[in-house]
């Protein structure tokens, strides 16, 4: 069997020696370049190195076992890997062909054109687009995460993304947003939402931001995006309704629009960052769909 091991940032060749044991692998570092077999790749890291290389891993098309060594999981715990001896035992059971290969879906962010202060899809090429495993989202979503990205990595893994979501709470102010969904056959767009927001989430998974359930009903293979809309809420009540994401009881609060859809399209007066799984993609305004059946996992 051919394995290839992807180290994100902190990773060593020590992280990869306990999955090394069985000498009836023949193991190489990197991605697989074109040409280049492997019957499964490992990514060692966070949900931004997954991210990083979601895109060269769907062509290469084989299993992928993601190892949970960054600061940011939220990926691997929503495929049931909450620890790196999780991620070996499934390793084991892929090396005795027990393992479980599931197909699932992601996320994908196209970049739109804008002139004039109104948006107009184009036809995207490679570059404008940008897959994504776990949330895309924009408004104070974007604010923390990149508030979150200037804090040491140590600090980023052990509560970072909670440390920046409390001061950007009382400074981020809504701002005019306007939502439009469409069927994944049809060229029509039908407004959702166009009211001042403060957050819109575009989730794959229901977890994201070290654990929080942003979109609790989410599924990886259902062919659409679980998308979470806040609108305008005073800095005191939203901070008191931080808690409850956590446990997803935040789709009762009045403020909160919860749907699904298989395409939806961002527009802004100005442009704002869009961040998903935590790195920063671009800025608005974007399409956000769902490339169905997109990535093979190993799972527990």
């Amino acid at each position: 069997m051919r394995a290839a091991a992807i180290l994100g940032l902190g990773c060593s060749s020590k992280d990869l020696r306990p999955f090394q044991s069985d000498s009836n692998v023949s193991w190489q570092m990197g991605m697989p370049a074109s040409g280049e077999l492997a019957d499964v790749v490992l990514v060692f890291g966070g949900d931004g190195t997954v991210q990083r290389h979601l895109g060269q891993l769907v062509r290469l098309g084989v299993p992928v076992l993601v190892v949970p060594a960054g600061s940011g999981n939220d990926f691997a715990r929503a495929l049931g890997l909450r620890r790196v001896r999780d991620s070996l035992a499934a390793w084991r059971k892929f090396c005795d062909n027990s393992a479980h290969v599931s197909t699932i879906d992601l996320g994908v962010i196209f970049a739109l054109e804008s002139a004039g202060g109104a948006s107009a899809p184009h036809s995207p090429a490679p570059h404008d687009s940008r897959y994504f495993c776990c949330v895309a989202g924009v408004g104070l979503d974007g604010e923390v995460s990149r508030r979150a990205n200037l804090l040491p990595r140590w600090l980023r893994g052990h509560g970072g993304y909670v440390l920046s979501l409390a001061p950007a709470i009382f400074t981020f102010a809504p701002l005019p947003m306007k939502i439009l969904t469409a069927a994944e056959d049809s060229a029509g767009w039908t407004t959702r939402s166009d009211q001042p927001t403060i957050l819109a989430a575009f989730a794959n998974t229901p977890v994201y931001g070290g654990g929080m359930k942003i979109a609790p009903r989410a599924k990886m293979d259902d062919g659409l995006l679980d998308v979470c809309v806040v609108g305008g809420v005073n800095p005191f009540k939203l901070f008191c309704m931080f808690p409850t994401v956590y446990a997803g009881r935040h789709l009762k609060i009045r403020e909160v629009e919860y749907f699904q859809a298989s395409r939806v399209r961002v527009e802004t007066e100005h442009p704002l960052d869009v961040y998903a799984d935590g790195e920063f993609v671009c800025r608005t305004p974007v399409e956000v769909g769902v490339h169905h059946a997109a990535l093979k996992v190993v799972m527990p």
